[in-house]
């Protein structure tokens, strides 16, 4: 009788096993790289050099644009400005960490926000917060999902990407060392 105990603990010391590690929340990287909706998102992050800093312990917190919101970008600003942007780390940089907060900012805490709250970023610019009956929203970005759990911080999911206010004075900056830089 005690071998046939024996026999029935083990898989079930197993199955607990299991699920404790399926439980276990991934760091942003990768809960983002698991979700098939940032794909574009996680390519952003690796081009601009990102990885290893969201993987680190954190917290963050990131508003974190779907496929679809780089293609509404891509639409409005055009391919030509997209691929400019993306071939330019610095540029990359500044918008992708226009997303991320430092520190853990969970939905209830955002909804304690004033109304037009700004909200500094780690790129350094502050965010707007605003919510009403319509939602919640960064910017003019609607929140479309909320409180996405990770090792190191939270995922608040968006549906537009987000620009810095001086986007377009850096841009003009990089070109201009660049230009001076090849002459």
């Amino acid at each position: 009788m005690k071998r046939f105990s024996a026999l029935l603990a083990a898989p079930a010391l197993m199955i607990v096993g299991i699920t404790a590690q399926a439980q276990t929340p991934k760091n942003i990287v990768q809960t983002a790289a698991s979700l098939p909706q940032f794909s574009t998102l996680v390519k952003a992050v690796k081009a601009a050099g990102l990885v290893e800093t969201l993987q680190s312990p954190g917290p963050f917190t990131v508003f974190a644009p779907t496929n679809k919101a780089f293609e509404a970008l891509e639409k409005k600003i055009g391919e030509k400005k997209l691929n400019f942007i993306l071939a330019h780390k610095k540029l990359l940089v500044a918008i992708l960490t226009y997303h991320v907060l430092p520190g853990k900012v969970m939905a209830a805490d955002v909804l304690k926000l004033k109304n037009g709250a700004k909200v500094k970023t780690v790129e350094g610019s502050a965010i707007v917060v605003h919510h009403s009956s319509k939602g919640v929203f960064v910017d003019r970005a609607k929140v479309i999902k909320t409180d996405v759990m990770c090792s190191n911080g939270v995922i608040h999911v968006i549906n537009a990407v987000i620009l810095p206010p001086d986007l377009k004075k850096k841009a003009m900056e990089f070109i201009k060392m660049s230009h001076t830089k090849v002459h």
